[in-house]
């Protein structure tokens, strides 16, 4: 008795729908991470970014006060700390570019209270809970 062999079926070289299909779903969900990540970054840095600011404007309004021996209960505004040299700009919050002068144009900087808080009053106020040592 005699075997037939069977052909062998050649498969051409490439790739399947299917496996072309599972790589462009992991890429698109390593890229959706990334998006995801890089925005978190972000905001943390806008946040960081807005207390420095912040933190400035405190201490040019006690070096004004300082400089022109002021009491705490004294007002001061930012164009004053600007002609004094303390305060180059008025900043801005980075994440709305709210200009922190929108807030008032004068203000009193007892001991303890925050001359200039984030302009941005939203969900993401970016005005630290800790801010009497600056």
């Amino acid at each position: 008795m005699k075997l037939t062999q069977t052909p062998s079926i050649k498969r051409k070289a490439g790739m399947t729908l299917i496996e072309l299909t599972v790589v462009i779903v992991v890429l698109l969900a390593l890229i959706a991470v990334l998006f995801i990540g890089a925005r978190a970054y972000k905001k943390g840095a806008d946040k960081s970014a807005c207390i420095m600011a912040q933190r400035n404007v405190q201490q040019a309004c006690r070096a004004y006060f300082n400089l022109n021996q002021s009491p705490d209960t004294a007002t001061v505004s930012f164009a004053q700390l600007a002609t004094a040299e303390l305060l180059a700009a008025v900043p801005k919050c980075p994440a709305t570019g709210t200009s922190f002068a929108a807030l008032s144009g004068t203000a009193a900087l007892a001991a303890g209270n925050l001359f200039a808080p984030c302009p941005d009053v939203g969900t993401t106020s970016h005005t630290p809970a800790e801010y009497a040592n600056w």
